[in-house]
């Protein structure tokens, strides 16, 4: 007689034994149809657990997918995702150098954000989590402003209460980045909800990590968001890993993009590193929240190629050649080499680029650093924390803002 034994999913790799991505069902670039706006549900299982994608391993754009995004469009695609990328790599050394106290990456995942954010209009609301930087820099914030916000100096817009890389941005409708996980898919949906009881024609966005779907507000908000068809996209970031967690943990066997189906809300897994298709398939699914259909969930299937922080260390859990192997390769290179197979893009252009981002992003840290250091300062001086909170200072916030610019 046998006994029961526990399951444990397995991860793509453990340190020190080869990645294996063998299992992975990757259909040819074209193939997975593209459904009408008004689809239900049951309607598009097939590509909730197919995998849409436009360009293929030449990098052609094929299929009904394919969107109509100009030349210049793309190559300014190209420009935000390299921005982000130098950005990254430039924050993640000063924080080495203990010029900021935490940070996070986005690498191999640029795609994710900058396609997605070129496909929504500026009045949409963007709820996002931390590591969707790229809404910022395709919505034109000012990378000083990102850096003081990351060193906590003189300049930080949030006056040093906020942890590094958790932005927010009112006048470019970036909703502030929360520590706990997964309540802004719950505030995305309300925020939907509110726009079209007043009538609007925007719509919200919000993201949250593939382990993320494990919390309750992403389940309450699909129940609001499928009920009411909110006017919102549910983006879900399929990494591969949730911190040391692999997405198998969470996935129970199926795709991310299926949730969705349980509450009757249709859902499409796209190719995260294919920047043509996650555009095509943001902006199909924003038209079908305009035009009053409802709710789309998005499985974003990509790969988290750096650690998860600069407080993790991914080497512990998962083997040095991982991110290598990934089948879907590097985002940027992609639309570079379809760029590039269309004349409209060089290898000499693409350095010239990476060298004024490089010039750029260094010009935007010496004056960043210019508004104070993390160590040094200045910074928000503490009797700012009483304020931003009431509309009108009760008296016992006064008295005690009062005693501590006494005792200072």
């Amino acid at each position: 007689m046998s006994t029961s034994k526990l399951y444990v999913p397995e991860a793509s790799s453990r340190p020190g034994r080869k990645p294996d991505f063998s299992k992975l069902n990757i259909p040819d670039a074209g193939a997975t149809r593209k459904p009408a706006l008004d689809c239900s549900a049951q309607n598009s299982q097939d590509v909730a657990t197919g995998l849409v994608r436009v360009m293929d391993d030449r990098g052609n754009a094929v299929g009904d997918w394919a969107p109509s995004l100009s030349f210049e469009d793309q190559r300014k695609a190209l420009r935000h995702m390299m921005h982000v990328r130098t950005y990254d790599e430039r924050m993640f050394k000063m924080q080495r150098q203990g010029q900021l106290s935490f940070y996070v990456k986005c690498t191999g995942e640029e795609a994710v954000a900058v396609a997605q954010a070129m496909a929504l209009q500026p009045g949409d609301m963007l709820f996002p989590s931390y590591r969707q930087q790229g809404l910022l820099f395709v919505r034109g914030r000012a990378i000083i402003d990102m850096m003081c916000h990351c060193i906590s100096n003189s300049r930080d817009s949030c006056k040093g209460r906020q942890m590094p890389v958790f932005y927010t941005w009112k006048e470019g409708n970036f909703f502030t980045i929360s520590g706990n996980l997964a309540t802004q898919f719950s505030q995305a949906v309300g925020w939907a909800m509110a726009a079209a009881y007043k009538g609007e024609n925007n719509i919200a966005a919000s993201w949250v990590g593939d382990g993320s779907t494990a919390e309750s507000d992403v389940h309450n908000a699909m129940v609001f968001a499928s009920t009411y068809k909110a006017p919102v996209l549910l983006n879900i970031v399929n990494n591969q890993w949730a911190i040391s967690t692999p997405q198998s943990v969470a996935s129970a066997g199926t795709t991310f993009a299926l949730r969705g189906f349980g509450y009757n809300i249709p859902g499409v897994r796209v190719d995260g590193n294919d920047a043509l298709a996650v555009y095509a398939v943001t902006q199909w699914a924003a038209q079908r929240a305009r035009q009053g259909y409802g709710p789309t969930v998005i499985e974003l299937y990509t790969y988290r190629v750096a650690s998860h922080s600069t407080s993790d260390d991914p080497d512990a859990y998962r083997d040095r050649s991982e991110a290598k192997s990934w089948p879907l390769g590097d985002p940027i290179q992609r639309l570079k080499n379809h760029l590039i197979l269309n004349k409209q893009w060089s290898h000499a252009q693409h350095q010239t680029l990476q060298q004024e981002l490089d010039a750029s992003i260094n010009r935007d840290w010496k004056e960043a650093i210019g508004f104070g250091s993390l160590e040094e300062g200045p910074h928000w001086p503490a009797t700012t924390v009483f304020e931003d909170v009431f509309k009108h200072m009760p008296s016992y916030l006064r008295r005690q803002r009062e005693q501590l610019m006494k005792n200072n």
